[in-house]
C-alpha cells in the first residue's frame, strides 16, 4: 500500500511536472518572437543607372521572374533587417514592391522588359530592436532576360506633302479703245463746187 500511495504521489507530482514544463515551453516561444524596431528608409548602394546586362554579377534565377524579363535581385546586409517596402524606379516605370523572398523578407526582386535601366531606389526596412541599423541595401544580382524577345512594333505615319496652289493674281488691265476712225460713209461729204458764172462784159454787137 505504501509503495502504491507513493506511486500514486509521484505520478501526480510527475503530472504537475509535466504540466510546468509544457507551461514554460510556451513562455519561451512567446519571449523568443521577433520584435523590430520603427521602420526607417535607406538607399541602394550601387550608383545607377545601371542595366541587367551592363550589371557586373548575372545569375539565372531571380525570384519569380520569367525569363523573358530583365530580373533584378536586392538583398539587406546582415539577418537582423527586412524590408517592409521596396520602391524601384526604371526608364519603363516605378514598381512599389511590397511582397518579399525567396528565401526570406530580406530579399527582393523584381522584374523589366529587356533593355530596361534601373534610375533609382529606396527602400523601407525595419531591424530587430536592439540590433544596428543597416546603411543602405545591394543589387545583389540580375538575371539579363534570355527567352524570346518580341519583336516591336513601329508605325510609321506618312503625312502628305501638300504643295499649295497659288492662285495667279490678276490685275484688271485697263484697255482704252480709239475712237475708229469714221468710215467715208460717214465721213462729211464735200461741199460741190459753185457753178461757174459767166461774167458779162462788153461784146461787140454783130449783125
Amino acid at each position: 500500500m505504501f509503495r502504491i500511495g507513493n506511486g500514486r504521489v509521484i505520478t501526480r507530482v510527475a503530472g504537475v511536472v509535466l504540466a510546468g514544463g509544457g507551461l514554460a515551453l510556451g513562455i519561451a516561444n512567446i519571449s523568443s518572437a521577433t520584435s523590430y524596431g520603427p521602420p526607417y528608409t535607406v538607399p541602394l548602394h550601387q550608383t545607377p543607372p545601371i542595366t541587367a546586362a551592363g550589371f557586373g554579377s548575372h545569375e539565372t534565377v531571380c525570384g519569380n521572374v520569367p525569363s523573358t524579363q530583365d530580373g533584378w535581385a536586392f538583398v539587406l546586409p546582415g539577418n537582423d533587417t527586412v524590408f517592409v517596402t521596396l520602391t524601384v524606379n526604371f526608364s519603363t516605370g516605378t514598381q512599389v514592391i511590397t511582397s518579399f523572398g525567396p528565401p526570406s523578407a530580406k530579399h527582393a526582386f523584381a522584374g523589366t522588359a529587356p533593355g530596361a535601366v534601373l534610375l533609382s531606389a529606396s527602400a523601407l526596412v525595419k531591424t530587430v530592436t536592439g540590433e544596428t541599423h543597416v546603411l543602405w541595401f545591394n543589387l545583389s544580382h540580375t538575371c539579363p532576360a534570355t527567352g524570346p524577345t518580341p519583336t516591336p512594333t513601329i508605325t510609321v505615319t506618312v503625312t502628305p506633302s501638300v504643295t499649295p496652289s497659288v492662285t495667279p493674281s490678276v490685275t484688271p488691265s485697263t484697255s482704252v479703245s480709239a475712237s475708229p476712225s469714221p468710215s467715208p460713209s460717214e465721213s462729211e461729204s464735200p461741199s460741190p463746187a459753185p457753178t461757174p458764172t459767166p461774167e458779162q462784159g462788153e461784146l461787140p454787137v454783130t449783125g
